[in-house]
């Protein structure tokens, strides 16, 4: 009886815990929205929506970055020192136009991954290593550049993308966060980069002897990564309107991390689960949004997130051991 009990209750457990994982964000999300619908006050407002998704594209677009280096089994805890790195950088060439300030700016920021890409694929580095020593110095070097000073930014392109001006009732920021996910959910899941990253972190010992470009694939993913984070800084700075490197990006990694783990996308790699991502976004979104409209301290938002963590990370291991 026992043996008999204990046979088909791994299979439900398992059951019950891949449903979870692939379903469980979108089941937070409609819970949290339910709580909201009954509890918060014109939480269902279009202004409010509009509010929440332009501040989530940061972190969103963060995210889709943070996505691709987990989905090889690796890390990258320079995102917000890259973001700072960005944001110190446009004002220095904004006057000569908008295109080559963001050109510059998110180049500036990809340097960073290079450097990240390079320890990992060709030094052997451990990626919470490489990226930890570029998240103290990026944001080092971006308060240098900086020389330490908030700058503020009047340009109206940069304006632009971060508040007011609209296509149609959508924000320019928004549009650029849609145009991201869709550039990167059609490279992860229809280019052949996208199928070896997967192998790679699936297997990166067998996808070598398969003769997969192993430490080409592990320095585009880097890069890809840094670029994204430039982006979501250029965008920070619009939003802020001004550049504030000494604080931008802080503790961002903590919830592009969050969103992806909770969206799906093991930290054991092999996997990249995009839509999930933005999932995990919105729901972290969500969830700091009611806990400040129930004048709940900030402070908690951080504690929900590495809870989530927790929850997420307890049920993809949950899932492997009753495999």
């Amino acid at each position: 009886m026992t043996q008999g009990t204990v046979t088909i209750a791994l299979p439900r457990r398992a059951a019950m815990l891949s449903v979870l994982q692939r379903y469980g964000v979108y089941l937070a999300i409609l819970l949290i929205l339910l709580f909201n619908l009954v509890a918060t006050p014109h939480f269902f407002e279009l202004d409010n929506f509009r509010t929440q998704f332009v501040q989530v594209v940061p972190v969103l677009i963060v995210a889709l970055g943070m996505a691709l280096v987990i989905g090889t089994e690796g890390i990258d805890l320079s995102v917000g020192g890259v973001m700072a790195m960005s944001a110190a950088v446009v004002p220095l060439y904004i006057g000569y136009g908008f295109l080559p300030a963001v050109l510059v700016a998110v180049v500036a920021g990809t340097l960073i991954g290079v450097v990240n890409g390079a320890m990992v694929a060709f030094i052997g580095v451990q990626p919470i290593v490489a990226t930890l020593s570029l998240m103290v110095a990026g944001r080092g070097l971006a308060l240098l550049i900086a020389n330490e000073q908030l700058v503020s930014v009047t340009d109206p392109g940069i304006l632009a993308l971060g508040r007011d001006s609209l296509v149609g009732a959508v924000p320019y920021s928004v549009i650029v966060a849609i145009v991201l996910v869709l550039v990167i959910a059609l490279v992860v899941n229809r280019t052949t980069f996208g199928k070896q990253l997967v192998a790679i972190g699936g297997n990166r010992r067998a996808a070598a002897l398969s003769g997969l470009p192993v430490k080409r694939i592990l320095l585009l993913v880097y890069i890809l990564c840094a670029a994204l984070a430039s982006i979501a800084g250029i965008i920070g700075t619009a939003r802020l309107g001004a550049s504030v490197p000494s604080t931008l990006g802080n503790l961002i990694e903590l919830a592009a991390i969050t969103a992806v783990v909770v969206g799906g996308t093991p930290l054991t790699g092999g996997q990249v689960k995009i839509a999930g991502t933005v999932a995990g976004a919105l729901l972290l979104q969500f969830i700091s949004a009611t806990l400040i409209k129930h004048n709940v301290p900030d402070a908690y938002s951080q504690i929900f997130q590495a809870a989530i963590i927790l929850i997420a990370v307890y049920i993809q291991r949950g899932r492997a051991v009753t495999r």
